[in-house]
This record gives structure tokens, sequence and C-alpha cells, in this order.
């Protein structure tokens, strides 16, 4: 079982965008705490949590931010086939996700078996492989409950 992270702080914030060379803002400190406290959220989403902080913030400024704290590795975009974007701040392991069928829920789901790429190719083309993406499909536990009654 994977164990729960502290929660990052403003100054953890902080020091993360300086670490990746990128300018401390407010939408950035924003953006970032919001996929923080929503894991695997969508745009839409982060953007109401963005603006239930900091008040107006244009739909561009929001993508802008995403955009730039992806490339810089500190958010992971994954978007599971039929889903929009979402984002997460899970970053720097090889982990895969487990999406509900019915509701679209998402959790993440540790290694699949052994160290990263967690899976081997039968066939890698010459590739030189450093991570392997696997979605579960399936139905959540609220779901299967819901179904049961």
């Amino acid at each position: 079982m994977r164990k729960t992270a502290p929660v990052p702080t403003t100054s953890d914030f902080e020091r993360l965008l300086r670490e990746a060379a990128l300018r401390v803002t407010r939408p950035r400190l924003a953006v970032l705490a919001a996929v923080h406290e929503h894991p695997h959220a969508d745009t839409d989403s982060l953007i109401g949590a963005v603006r239930a902080d900091l008040g107006a913030v244009s739909h561009q400024a929001v993508y802008d931010v995403l955009r730039a704290l992806t490339t810089a590795g500190l958010l992971r975009r994954i978007e599971p086939p039929g889903s929009v974007a979402r984002y997460e701040a899970r970053v720097g392991d090889n982990h895969h996700h487990a999406v509900c069928r019915s509701c679209g829920a998402i959790a993440d789901v540790d290694c699949a078996a052994g160290s990263a790429p967690c899976l081997t190719a039968s066939d890698d083309h010459g590739f030189t492989i450093d991570e392997a993406e696997v979605i579960y499909w399936g139905t959540c536990p609220d779901c299967s409950t819901a179904l049961k009654s």
C-alpha cells in the first residue's frame, strides 16, 4: 500500500517552481494547489478551484499554467480514452490508473510488477522503452454497490 505524502505548503510549491526554473506567480501557485487537492481533475474543475482561490482568472491563463507545469515535469497530464484531459501531481514514478466505466472515477495503481517500465514489451521494435502506460478498466466501489441495489 502506498503511503500518503504530506500535504504540500505554499512554500513547497514556491520551491518546486524555482527548482523547475519557473517564476513564482499566484496563478501557478493556485494551479499547483488545485491539482494537489483534486487529483485527476479535468481542466474545468481546476479552473473552478483556481477561481475560488484567486477570483477572476481566465481560462487561457489556467491552460497556459497547466501546459507550463506539465512541460516542467511538475504535473502529469493523463487522457484515458473517451475522457477529457486530467491532471495529477504524482510525477516521477511509473504508476498507472484504474478508470470506472460507469462514472469515470480514476484511481492510482502502483507499478504492475517489477521495476519501471513495469511491463516488458513482447517486441520493442528497436525502441529503448523507459515507461509503460496501463489503464485498468472496471467499475468503482460506489458504482458496483449501486448496481447491486
